[in-house]
């Protein structure tokens, strides 16, 4: 199995299990890009050449520039949420090139979309912080135990000001804890 090195090692099978974390978030809230940007395609190739590699394909540079492209996407966006999917999106792809470095900003890379969903949910639900309570819940049930060891390699996700910031530290706080039940 082939492995990535750093402070600690990644395994293929371990990057397609963030990948498809990652992408599962983003394709969730891919119709709030597309429905304020309709034809621009930038954060579903994203998504696709994520889904390329979670299935089995290699990493290739293909992963590398459709990310770039979601992540403008995202800094062209005229909204909130349509900004939040395009980045969960280009986050979707860039996850097979996930950093095995302990530095706090690699979170951002395994939960960020999963809170930009949540915030998004929230706005959605005219601001209803309960709606993104209830999907970090199921952003937290939806995780792997894989996921989670890959998770706890790493330090804790950075703290922020932004609602989805928030959110994120949240996810990451609740996943490290013991599940009980």
């Amino acid at each position: 199995m082939a492995q990535v090195s750093g402070d600690f090692e990644l395994t293929m099978d371990e990057l397609r299990a963030v990948a498809r974390y990652v992408a599962e978030s983003a394709q969730e809230v891919l119709p709030a890009y597309e429905g304020a940007n309709p034809g621009d395609l930038r954060p579903r190739s994203a998504i696709e050449a994520a889904w390329e590699f979670i299935n089995g394909g290699r990493r290739t540079r293909l992963q590398r520039v459709t990310s770039m492209e979601a992540h403008r996407a995202a800094k062209e966006a005229a909204t909130e949420a349509a900004r939040l999917a395009a980045q969960a999106a280009g986050d979707a792809a860039s996850a097979a090139y996930l950093h095995p470095i302990s530095k706090a900003h690699q979170v951002g890379h395994i939960l960020r979309a999963a809170a930009n969903a949540a915030r998004i949910a929230e706005i959605e639900a005219g601001e209803d912080p309960g709606a993104g309570d209830r999907a970090i819940e199921e952003a937290r049930e939806r995780a792997t135990p894989v996921l989670t060891d890959v998770l706890r390699r790493y330090p804790l996700a950075p703290s922020g000001k932004s609602r989805a910031a928030q959110l994120m530290t949240t996810l990451d706080a609740s996943l490290r804890s013991p599940r009980t039940g």
